[in-house]
């Protein structure tokens, strides 16, 4: 089970050194939507550049133009790169060939996506390497998360990998890791702690 570590409200330079403080406990750096708007996919490469031996996700959320927009993201030094799983299929295959034309990897975000187990299946021909359940921002403020449709998922799938998103903190990680995703994304559960290094050691110690 690996541990991906979310920046998305952190400005760059925070985030930076964040990563130098944890950088030895994690297994994937995800460059989150937010910070990818606020300063472009140089995000993804400033991150590469200092941390040559990690794992980096470029959580582009891909809608439209898959090969051309994953281009970009593996071109900055990204080793994984986010489409939805709402996209058209030929979006999601475009995307997949440009990364296996590269030996990276594609995670498909399955946030609003309501035939969980029809779309996971679905996405599973494409040729994905993981699905994200995904609680959104926004609905985590009604209560939900995704463990359930996490279960769903994991019922049908033969292949790819689960990754699960969305509000995970030190509260609910024994929860999370009881239901077996291959990586979990935690983002604010760390960032916003006073001591991150100590809140992923925690972490970690729950994952293992």
């Amino acid at each position: 089970m690996k541990l991906q570590l979310a920046f998305d409200f952190l400005e760059l330079a925070e985030s930076e050194e964040t990563i130098r403080e944890v950088h030895d406990l994690i297994d994937i750096v995800e460059i989150g939507t937010p910070l990818i708007i606020r300063e472009g996919i140089r995000a993804v490469s400033r991150i590469r550049s200092q941390f040559p031996s990690l794992e980096i996700l470029a959580d582009l959320k891909i809608m439209d133009g898959g090969q051309y927009e994953s281009k970009l993201a593996f071109e900055a030094g990204a080793d994984i790169v986010t489409v939805l799983a709402l996209a058209d299929n030929v979006t999601i295959e475009a995307a997949v060939k440009e990364a296996q034309s590269r030996g990276k990897i594609v995670v498909a975000d399955m946030i609003g996506v309501e035939q969980t187990e029809k779309r996971a299946l679905e996405i599973e021909e494409l040729g994905v390497s993981y699905l994200c359940l995904h609680t959104a921002i926004d609905v985590q403020f009604k209560g939900e998360d995704a463990l359930e449709q996490l279960k769903r998922a994991r019922q049908v799938l033969k292949r790819a990998g689960t990754a699960v998103a969305g509000g995970i903190s030190l509260q609910t990680i024994a929860e999370v890791v009881a239901a077996g995703p291959d990586i979990v994304v935690v983002g604010s559960g760390i960032t916003k702690q006073r001591n991150k290094r100590a809140a992923v050691l925690e972490i970690k110690s729950i994952m293992s």
